[in-house]
């Protein structure tokens, strides 16, 4: 039994799980205490003494399955060399990161097999994701922090320090007799700036759209003030489809809004009707506005770079993200992209995972810092 339990603890190693002698022992401990002839009182003795997270269990369970209930990879003096193969969940979405088959030839019975999901997804280009990839790209979305940093208003709170508050000192006084017992002061309040998101959904960013939409999802239902559209030939307001928790759901809502999902691009036209309709309205002043789209317009280039012209002076940073960016070789040739660059202020790829995380990054730096100061 103890050259048996050694053998499981190599076994778990080789399968990633940190399984040192003292715990090795201690399952030796636990099984002469228990009765090791029963396949409950192995199990349960070999995941407590042999696990430390909850991770660890699918793992387990699949190695204690193979090893002790098929039997097939144990023998009795295995080498100290002797690798493992524990087969990837059938419901999981990563790529294996090193496959190797088993190799039976010598003492060596199998060999390890190791996977990175997260890695993976995170580098992988969006448009080769599969739906069960889109799912898994919900759970990354949520690590993300969206919301954009503080900034300073022009209303005033109560503060330890700051402006004398002479009203409040007053009204204190007032309570105690007339004698200033407490002096009162404010200072500026303090809110999270506005981040304003445009997606373009037109037919050449179908390949990115649904990844882009999602990450427009999770911004509106991270609580920050953040606003979400939809570009294509006509514009459309996505924020209150996209505030439900459910990103299926919330995706169909906001298919059902956008009439132009997939067609062409009109983005100097979309982006008039925005300023004209909500951004000098006050949703833009102020606020990061970030335009999510390839460049590729149909419509009057000069009207694009006036609307954009009127952007970069209502808005504090204005961010453009072209999943083409991370092309080899790209150059914004595009006639809607040259037009437009000249009043960004940060020129982003869009892409992956990765491309996402780093426009997470720029919008809450972007909040951080005077543009004109910078």
């Amino acid at each position: 039994m103890v050259d048996a339990a050694v053998a499981f603890g190599r076994v778990l190693r080789g399968a990633g799980l940190s399984v040192g002698p003292d715990r090795v022992m201690e399952f030796v401990r636990a099984l002469e205490e228990l009765d090791a002839g029963r396949r409950e009182d192995v199990y349960w003795a070999g995941k407590v003494t042999l696990t430390s997270r909850p991770e660890d269990g699918e793992t387990y369970d699949r190695a204690f399955e193979i090893f002790w209930e098929r039997g097939g990879e144990y023998r009795q003096r295995p080498v100290p060399k002797m690798r493992f193969r524990i087969p990837p969940p059938k419901d999981s979405v990563l790529p294996a990161k090193k496959t190797v088959r088993p190799n039976r030839e010598g003492d060596r019975e199998a060999v390890t097999l190791r996977y990175s999901p997260v890695e993976v997804l995170r580098r992988k280009d969006f448009s080769e994701y599969t739906p069960e990839e889109f799912r898994e790209l919900d759970r990354l979305l949520e690590e993300l922090s969206l919301g954009g940093a503080l900034r300073k208003t022009r209303r005033l709170e109560p503060a330890r320090r700051g402006h004398y508050d002479a009203r409040r000192t007053m009204r204190g006084a007032m309570r105690t007799g007339g004698e200033t017992v407490r002096h009162r002061f404010r200072r500026a309040r303090s809110e999270p700036r506005r981040v304003v998101v445009l997606c373009d959904v037109s037919g050449s960013m179908s390949p990115y759209s649904r990844a882009l939409l999602r990450f427009l999802h999770a911004g509106v239902i991270s609580g920050a003030p953040f606003e979400s559209f939809s570009l294509g030939t006509r514009l459309t307001r996505l924020t209150r489809e996209l505030a439900i928790r459910d990103p299926d759901a919330a995706l169909r809502r906001a298919a059902d809004a956008m009439e132009d999902f997939s067609g062409g691009t009109r983005l100097g036209d979309a982006l008039k009707e925005f300023v004209d309709r909500w951004g000098q309205r006050g949703m833009a002043r102020g606020a990061v506005v970030v335009i999510l789209s390839d460049g590729w317009d149909r419509g009057d280039v000069d009207v694009l770079a006036e609307q954009m012209a009127r952007i970069h002076r209502l808005a504090y940073h204005v961010i453009w993200v072209n999943p083409l960016k991370a092309r080899p070789g790209y150059q914004p040739l595009a006639a809607g992209m040259a037009a437009a660059l000249p009043y960004v202020d940060t020129f982003l790829s869009g892409n992956n995972f990765e491309s996402l995380r780093r426009l997470a990054r720029a919008i809450s730096d972007a909040a951080e810092r005077d543009r004109h100061g910078a």
